[in-house]
């Protein structure tokens, strides 16, 4: 499918960010860092990109956290809010142009409330207004699932008495004893969950855009809502042009879970990895695909990146890397193939240690786009390996070729590559 932006080389990009109500976890550093790929990506192949992400920051999640720990759910929010700014920026997300917090959309969402109401496609009951999903005929186009199918959903759906539809979902919750509300003329409430996301990219967007991205869990229902709810209250379709769905990440080949003792918050991970092994971990699988978090990856990751970085310091002759640039072009523009792009990296190590062609230029630049900092990085090596290095270079003069040998790949496995040149051994 090609890809054709609504106008001109404009694009709009809207990505579901988090519910603020604890730490972000893994699962989410995959989705945020693979949506920073693709938004880099297309701002290197020129388009003008804004990046628009949400902030849930009022949610039954939210107040029901606030309630364990004795806290306002103004805090909670607050407090994760600007963890989650901390974990973006740790994990090198710059892409985003602006980040958009519920509460700040109030207005806006009673209008798509109102505008729902008036249209037929909303009816009131004692707890809240409802959106009646019978009215909507195009209900479950995205997912392929029917209203009947709703029960079975991994995600949320509002359980209450007396709806039309057991797919019906809340748009505007009506108060209770001790939570938070907004006054309105549809009474004192706060929004559901699946409007936020509707009004924030109406306000930013208006009705239709170019890409919607999210975590695969998010299709049924959260964005079969989205669609029902912007294409009801406009008229206009298709409220996205093109959707982007990341896999589910597991954690050792099981669902993430704190009951498992599985799971693992970026600033955890980020404390054991640097940042450049865990972005190239997540981004050498497919941004569609389930991937798997395990400390095997997670080496090899490591190992691959240490490989790259150690090649172009064995690059001396100029080339022109054009046809590398070219392949890599190629890679992404086949719906974002970072695995392939990795594989290409490694290819290039390769070449550059057999040839010393200087393939860095384009390293770097392919660097930048997934944003892995692919230079060498000069440290000092731990004394025990260098006296290991020099050791082998001692057995090398005595040409005691299999235990020197033996070192390079105990060596190897610690993430040192050896290079034999004219000059002495490089590592």
């Amino acid at each position: 499918m090609a890809f054709i932006p609504r106008k001109d080389n404009r694009i709009q990009l809207f990505v579901c960010g988090p519910t603020v109500y604890d730490y972000s976890h893994i699962g989410h550093a995959r989705t945020y860092v693979a949506f920073d790929v693709i938004a880099r990506y297309l701002r290197y192949k020129g388009y003008d990109v804004f990046y628009l992400q949400n902030i849930t920051d009022i949610d039954d999640k939210i107040i029901n956290r606030a309630r364990e720990v004795g806290v306002s759910w103004k805090e909670i929010a607050d407090r994760y809010t600007k963890a989650y700014f901390e974990d973006v920026q740790a994990l090198r997300i710059t892409s985003v142009n602006k980040y958009a917090p519920a509460t700040q959309y109030i207005d806006a969402i009673l209008r798509q409330v109102r505008t729902l109401l008036e249209k037929g496609y909303a009816y009131e009951l004692d707890d809240g207004i409802y959106f009646d999903v019978s009215r909507f005929k195009n209900y479950g186009k995205l997912s392929g699932r029917t209203v009947e199918e709703a029960e079975d959903t991994v995600s949320r759906i509002d359980e209450v008495i007396g709806k039309r539809n057991i797919a019906d979902f809340c748009l505007w919750k009506l108060l209770k004893p001790g939570e938070p509300y907004w006054e309105s003329e549809l009474g004192k409430g706060r929004p559901g969950w699946h409007i936020e996301d509707t009004a924030i990219t109406e306000t930013e967007f208006g009705p239709q855009y170019d890409l919607h991205g999210g975590a695969q869990d998010l299709i049924f229902p959260h964005h079969e809502a989205e669609i029902a709810q912007m294409e009801a209250a406009s008229g206009r379709e298709p409220m996205v042009k093109y959707w982007l769905h990341t896999g589910f990440l597991k954690v050792g080949g099981r669902k993430m879970s704190k009951s498992l003792g599985n799971f693992i918050t970026i600033r955890d991970a980020l404390k054991k990895w640097d940042v450049d092994t865990l972005r190239l971990m997540l981004v050498s699988t497919h941004y569609r695909s389930p991937i798997n978090y395990t400390e095997a990856a997670m080496e090899q990751a490591k190992n691959s990146l240490n490989y790259i970085r150690g090649a172009t310091r064995a690059a001396k002759k100029k080339v022109d890397v054009k046809k590398w640039i070219e392949k890599f072009v190629d890679a992404m523009d086949d719906d974002f193939n970072t695995p392939k792009v990795v594989a290409l990296l490694l290819e290039m190590g390769k070449r550059i240690n057999k040839t010393e062609e200087d393939l860095s230029p384009a390293i770097y630049e392919i660097g930048e786009v997934l944003g892995i900092d692919f230079r060498l990085k000069e440290r000092p090596l731990p004394a025990e390996l260098m006296t290991l290095i020099k050791k082998r270079e001692e057995l090398r003069k005595q040409k005691r070729w299999a235990e020197a040998d033996r070192i390079r790949e105990e060596l190897k496995k610690r993430g040192i590559l050896l290079r034999d040149t004219p000059e002495g051994t490089e590592w």
